[in-house]
């Protein structure tokens, strides 16, 4: 595999073929002075200003939600990333990361922060006339005006170019009359300004997005009873002969999709940073009741199987956290100073598949850690007087935010297929040099038994299975690969985890050698355990997926290769290394890490 070395990022998708150093991954702790004051003043805001209004705002008292809209935009939390010359701070996306990490501390809030700053805004800031964003992007950041993102409706979800809503431009050319219904609009209720996602005259290769103001004839519809995030409004949007000014198009007829799946990219990154800065609320209030409940005389800490939950939430979270900050690393360092727009979205649509990565694997992590935390707190849990039962209800919603799961897992390999045959990404040259190698196996005398050495052939041996499995996929199916999604869903899961265990690797390393061993100690177990753990796991995806996709002689010499390639002569005292990540967080009664 070709060695990062001069450049200070990997390309989309290189992580697959191309290894890295710890000097040149971005982790949480290269964060600046600054950054962590603008994370220690989101946090402020949210536990202060935020949280206490919670319960008002889950009894729809908008009023609540506005006022606090605008006290976030007055401390420049909506516009971090926007250019000053539009009222923004002109901040780097870590900045933003930073924000959205805090700001998923604030239960259903967090929906009406990220509507308002990023779906409501951006599609304007990156596609809409100096005119629009002239007009309404200072409105937006500074919390006076309340914006919405609106693509869903009842019969177009994933499908979004499958919308009925239509668009017709008037005779005289001056104004569009828009009609529709749009479902599932985060802060509908009390939202002025929307953007709608539109066919002009019915075609769908006309789909297109406006910004169009609440009126009589946009309005929105009743409160949805939801599951969770209950302290954000949803609402259907109602569009009757509604009439706008033409100038109020985004972009151009036909821009719609490349609109909506370029700023679902970037709410895919942030997501990944907003629900783990809540599975890390969610850590801190079970360690501190796993610490002060008592049974058999004696804390339910001190239980060995509450150890090995307390653990493994950490684990996950930790593993979250690297790789969301890794991708924005990268994103930023693409980025490098004083780009625009055009590049700052080029830069983040270049690394849609680690996007993808960060929204399916942190959402899924964050679920887990909620239902470790009801389980722990046991009946309370189930209680809505203690915070499990509300943390669990409003996690749900982000497996389906910003495209689903299963649609971010078939985006993955797909999104890695189509940059291979575009020339951006050299993975046809690595799966035909592995496919040397598995045919020609060469004896390995590797002796390293330094810290994390064993994990870093087994992160190395996790990217050739993905490779090794997608490209046998890919040569079956060819054309018909997009078909095969049991296929593609497998193949998305080992490459999530491979990325994730070489990020872990990477960042422990790296603190290992900025600290030491003796202080970073934990690091390399949670590293160690996760990785255990994910090869584990790619092993038995990869077993089902040769066995569906490879027969006779073919498929057992991939059988072969993969028993060779999960192959670890280093047994992990598993149970042990959970047990002193569990101690540490018992003995800092938080999440520590």
């Amino acid at each position: 595999m070709e060695t990062q070395t001069q450049r200070e990022y990997l390309t989309g998708g290189e992580f697959l073929i191309a290894e890295s150093s710890p000097e040149t991954v971005f982790t949480p702790e290269d964060l600046t002075e600054e950054q962590r004051m603008i994370g220690e003043t989101t946090r402020e805001f949210v536990d202060n200003e935020v949280y206490p209004q919670l319960p008002a705002m889950e009894q729809h008292a908008w009023e609540v939600a506005r006022e606090l809209v605008k006290k976030a935009g007055d401390l420049g939390l909506l516009g971090s990333t926007i250019p000053e010359e539009f009222g923004g701070l002109g901040l780097d996306q870590t900045s933003s990361v930073v924000i959205a990490e805090m700001m998923g501390r604030a239960g259903g809030f967090g929906t009406t922060f990220g509507a308002q700053s990023s779906i409501g805004l951006l599609p304007i800031l990156y596609f809409g006339s100096d005119e629009l964003k002239k007009k309404w992007i200072p409105k937006i950041i500074s919390g006076e005006v309340v914006s919405a993102y609106c693509l869903t409706e009842s019969g177009s979800g994933s499908d979004a170019q499958g919308a009925k809503t239509t668009a017709k431009l008037t005779d005289d050319g001056e104004s569009y009359i828009l009609n529709g219904e749009k479902m599932f609009i985060s802060n509908g209720s009390f939202a002025d300004v929307y953007i709608v996602f539109a066919k002009v005259d019915g075609e769908k290769d006309k789909f297109s997005a406006f910004v169009v103001e609440r009126s009589e004839n946009c309005r929105p519809g009743n409160e949805e009873h939801k599951m969770g995030i209950k302290s954000s409004s949803t609402t259907p949007l109602i569009l009757s002969e509604c009439k706008i000014p033409a100038s109020n198009l985004i972009g151009n007829v036909g821009d719609g999709a490349k609109i909506a799946f370029n700023i679902l990219n970037v709410g895919r990154f942030k997501l990944g940073a907003s629900v783990t800065g809540g599975a890390k609320l969610a850590i801190h209030e079970a360690v501190r009741y796993a610490n002060e409940r008592q049974q058999f005389n004696r804390p339910i800490s001190s239980f060995g199987a509450i150890k090995h939950k307390l653990a493994e939430m950490a684990v996950r979270t930790w593993v979250a956290e690297s790789i969301t900050y890794r991708t924005v690393g990268m994103i930023d360092a693409l980025i490098g100073d004083g780009a625009d727009n055009s590049k700052k979205l080029q830069s983040i649509e270049e690394y849609a598949v680690e996007s993808s990565i960060n929204k399916v694997a942190c959402s899924e992590a964050l679920d887990y850690v909620v239902d470790e935390m009801v389980q722990i707190y046991g009946g309370y849990g189930y209680s809505a007087d203690y915070p499990a039962e509300k943390a669990y209800r409003d996690s749900r919603i982000n497996r389906i935010f910003e495209g689903t799961n299963e649609i971010n897992r078939m985006l993955i390999p797909g999104q890695l297929m189509k940059r291979a045959m575009k020339g951006k990404l050299g993975l046809l040259g690595a799966a035909k040099a592995l496919q040397d190698e598995i045919l020609n196996p060469q004896m390995s005398f590797d002796e390293d038994f330094s810290t994390l050495a064993a994990e870093t052939r087994l992160a190395a041996s996790a990217k050739k299975i993905a490779l090794m499995v997608l490209g046998t996929a890919a040569q079956k199916y060819m054309m018909g690969l997009a078909e095969q999604q049991e296929v593609l869903l497998n193949c998305a899961d080992i490459i999530m985890d491979a990325y994730q265990m070489e990020t872990a690797i990477l960042r422990a390393k790296k603190q290992i050698g900025a600290r030491g061993e003796d202080a970073a100690g934990r690091y390399a177990d949670i590293t160690s355990v996760f990785c255990n753990d994910a090869i584990q796991r790619i092993e038995m995806k990869a077993r089902n997926t040769i066995a569906a996709i490879a027969e006779g002689d073919e498929g057992r010499t991939l059988l072969v290769a993969l028993k060779r390639f999960t192959k670890n002569n280093t047994p992990v005292n598993t149970i042990a290394a959970r047990q002193r990540i569990a101690d540490a967080m018992i003995a800092a009664n938080t999440y520590p890490f």
